[in-house]
């Protein structure tokens, strides 16, 4: 996007969980300091309680997140788009580097619940303060 702040588009599947996690920690580290959104291919119908629970506990805020589908026009003008977790986004964003967010899944380990959420918060909430670090803030 043509703005005095960067701009960072998060995705995934269903913008219930951890595309929205990654917007309201990095928000949460920069303030508005970048114009950051989040969308999910197939968006669900809402944000996972579980998930916004976790953010905050970790003093981020997803009280007004509501799931949305993927805006190409929005991908294309973003200056990060970044995939969390797993998400085939193939051509349904036409941004010209996609950046993809590993996420180590605990439920694989047998650990589900609060657990599980907080340390998928964890591990996005690392790579948000990467991100942080690299859009100068």
């Amino acid at each position: 996007m043509t703005s005095a702040k960067p701009t960072v588009y998060f995705l995934c599947n269903s913008n219930c969980g951890k595309s929205q996690m990654a917007e309201a920690l990095l928000r949460r580290r920069i303030g508005d300091a970048a114009e950051i959104r989040s969308a999910g291919l197939e968006p669900g119908e809402r944000v996972n309680a579980e998930a916004a629970a976790s953010v905050a506990r970790a003093g981020g805020d997803m009280s007004g997140a509501v799931p949305e589908p993927v805006d190409r026009n929005l991908a294309e003008a973003a200056d990060h788009v970044i995939v969390v977790g797993a998400a085939e986004v193939g051509g349904a964003v036409g941004a010209a580097e996609v950046e993809r967010w590993e996420i180590d899944e605990p439920a694989l380990r047998g650990i589900e619940g609060a657990a599980r959420m907080d340390l998928i918060r964890d591990q996005i909430d690392a790579r948000a303060a990467g991100l942080a670090d690299r859009l100068g803030r």
